[in-house]
């Protein structure tokens, strides 16, 4: 892809991509716990619409940001909004998640058109 090995600009490992979608996932909890107790699928969209909105916003989630973390389109650029939209459905099944390419991009990526770097 044409991307450092490490460091900035680098495609983000696994130990960091568990990281921040385990501190998103807590964050959705936090908040379903706080004002939707008794919904059991609240967590899932509160992470669905955090997950759209700031990363077509901000570029990355809670959980990408705190982890030095952002989601691009392959060249860099930014990636819209459907491109989010597609990822994160995808996320939620979690499957695409768990399988990744040969660049270590999960199915999620790979289907969006996005690419999860470091930028710290």
């Amino acid at each position: 892809m044409g991307r450092p090995e490490t460091g900035r600009g680098s495609v983000a490992r696994p130990g960091r991509r568990f990281a921040a979608i385990g501190i998103d996932f807590a964050f959705a909890f936090i908040v379903y716990a706080a004002f939707f107790f008794g919904n059991s699928y609240a967590s899932l969209v509160i992470f669905a619409i955090t997950q759209v909105v700031l990363i077509t916003l901000l570029g990355g989630g809670i959980g990408h940001l705190i982890m030095g973390m952002r989601v691009t389109k392959l060249d860099g650029t930014w990636v819209g909004w459907w491109r989010p939209l597609l990822r994160t459905a995808l996320l939620c099944l979690l499957i695409p998640a768990v399988i990744w390419d040969r660049d270590q991009r999960g199915l999620h990526d790979v289907f969006a058109g996005t690419v999860l770097i470091r930028i710290r």
